[in-house]
């Protein structure tokens, strides 16, 4: 398979290089003059590093402040610049889409091309795109910190993070790959759209606008926020096989690297490679199945057509499609290039499996390697159970607390999901499911699925601009972001007090093979298979009747 080789052998190419910048980056003292500027506006001190508690604070201010500016940006939209006659977003929707772009979910329960103006497309969301990929990857880097500590108190400075992040990683890269997404075809300007006369004699609105630079961002921060309302299925966002490629690429780059950072900063660049070994082995068992099970779709029309080519682009087909759902599932992405909903019952199951696994293969910018860690951590005192010794991850003792903070984070999850689901259909909401039966649970599972793992993406075949899916989801996506971000940041905290201790004969080694497997087979155990009984209940019981 061209597609998934190519990819490879590219992730493979820049995860060193990538990735030795991007320790640079995290891990530097210098500031340059607009980083200070920005230090001083905010009122942050760069010298002045912070304890967990402190850091966490700070992202949750900011994260506050974001969604409070958001909200009030789409309510008043229609008396700004490049509003292009829009109405303001509804109440209930303006803070469905302020928390989901705060959150790096994306989940869009409008039409975009309809709904936002450019100006608020632009300053709205766009920022938001940027930022919120910046703080999960300043999450991830201050849980590192905590494992490469001795007896610290501190975790690095948030603001300081925040900064260097966005303007040192996301920026030029961005533009870039906007230049190279506007050679491709992507469309960017400022127009306010263009009237033409269809085959058949009709009319027809081609919405323009700055969609290359929103494209690029959106891919990258693994955010999927489509300008438009078809996503990366649209051709101004999407035109070519190529570009397809590009998209893809973008938004598995920072995750697939971020493991370098890791072993960097621990002194142990094997490490590192566990990590992403661990991320690859995932991934590519999840790619194979969905292409498979989509290339052979069980049924007489799949069979007929040589694949199952409903709700996809001819220009992408069948594996092109397959692939970017896997990787906008596998990440925190959300972005689509094909109707989910339209995926043979055992394909569209595995998007939603790869949420469900902690979209840790290789996850979201940042949330893909803490979640991926304390799965590690996980491991590690599954086998210390298993010799009868203290468990230990790189020198650092996983004891009482830290495995409660550990098992914490992954419960989260689960609870939301099943919470939002039971909920659902108690209050009678799941009728706005297009299907009854089978197919109907798997579209309201995978909607509090997708918020609860911060993806956004959807299948589609449910109506969820109403009052109460805009609150019930947005509270998911709140709840499913910050509830494991504070306890990963109290996980390093814990860890960052600690005296590393010497490695011995008991010692795990956590940089061999055996490792690696032993913490897939965790994630797959003790996180996917917690959704067996509602997969049971509708995709596999669909793909199974």
């Amino acid at each position: 398979m061209v597609l998934v080789l190519t990819l490879a052998i590219a992730l493979v190419a820049v995860h060193r290089p990538f990735g030795d910048y991007m320790y640079r980056v995290v891990t530097g003292k210098n500031h340059n003059f607009l980083e200070k500027a920005i230090y001083r506006t905010v009122g942050a001190n760069p010298a002045a590093d912070q304890s967990w508690g402190v850091y966490a604070r700070s992202v949750l201010a900011f994260s506050a402040v974001s969604i409070l500016f958001l909200y009030l940006l789409l309510r008043v939209q229609d008396r700004l610049w490049l509003s292009l006659g829009m109405d303001p977003v509804t109440s209930h929707i303006a803070w469905n889409t302020a928390v989901s772009f705060v959150t790096n979910t994306n989940w869009q329960a409008y039409a975009g091309e309809s709904t936002m103006g450019h100006l608020a497309q632009m300053a709205g969301l766009a920022v938001q795109n940027f930022v919120s990929a910046s703080v999960g990857i300043a999450v991830a880097v201050a849980l590192v910190r905590g494992f490469a500590a001795r007896r610290a108190t501190t975790l690095g400075n948030f603001w300081v993070d925040l900064t260097r992040i966005t303007l040192r990683i996301l920026v030029p890269i961005c533009v870039l790959a906007t230049l190279i997404l506007m050679v491709g075809g992507v469309v960017q300007n400022l127009s306010a759209g263009t009237d033409v006369t269809t085959l058949t004699g009709g009319t027809q609105h081609l919405t323009g606008g700055p969609v290359a630079s929103q494209e690029a961002i959106k891919e990258l921060g693994t955010n999927g926020g489509g300008f438009y309302n078809a996503n990366s299925a649209h051709p101004y966002e999407n035109p070519s096989v190529w570009t397809n490629w590009l998209q893809i690429f973008l938004l598995l780059l920072i995750p697939f690297s971020l493991p370098r950072v890791f072993g960097r900063m621990v002194g142990q660049n094997r490490q590192g490679y566990a990590i992403v070994a661990v991320m690859a082995l995932l991934a590519l068992a999840s790619v194979a199945l969905t292409v498979g099970l989509e290339t052979h779709g069980a049924g007489t029309v799949p069979q007929a057509a040589g694949a199952a080519m409903e709700g996809k682009e001819t220009r992408f087909g069948v594996t092109g499609s397959a692939v970017f759902a896997a990787a906008t599932t596998l990440t925190s992405t959300g972005a689509v290039n094909s109707f989910h909903d339209s995926f043979t019952s055992l394909g569209g199951m595995m998007p939603m499996a790869d949420m469900m696994l902690g979209e840790v293969a290789p996850g979201g910018v940042g949330s893909g390697l803490y979640g991926l860690l304390i799965l590690a951590v996980l491991t590690v005192f599954v086998a210390g159970l298993m010799v009868g010794r203290t468990p230990e991850y790189l020198g650092k003792k996983i004891g009482a607390r830290e495995i409660k903070l550990a098992s914490l984070y992954f419960l989260v999850t689960p609870v939301l999901v099943l919470t939002g689901v039971a909920t659902a259909f108690a209050t009678g909401n799941s009728a706005t499911a297009l299907n009854s039966g089978p197919h109907g649970l798997a579209e309201v599972l995978y909607a509090f699925t997708s918020a609860a793992n911060n993806n956004g993406s959807a299948f589609a075949g449910i109506t969820v601009n109403t009052p109460w899916w805009d609150v019930a989801t947005g509270l998911v996506m709140l709840l499913g972001r910050f509830l494991p971000l504070v306890l990963v940041l109290a996980l390093a905290g814990a860890l960052a007090r600690q005296q590393p201790v010497p490695e011995s004969e008991g010692t795990l080694p956590t940089h061999q093979p055996l490792f690696v497997g032993m913490v897939a087979g965790v994630t797959v155990v003790l996180v996917a298979l917690t959704f067996l009984p509602a997969l049971a209940l509708g995709p596999l019981a669909e793909g199974l009747s």
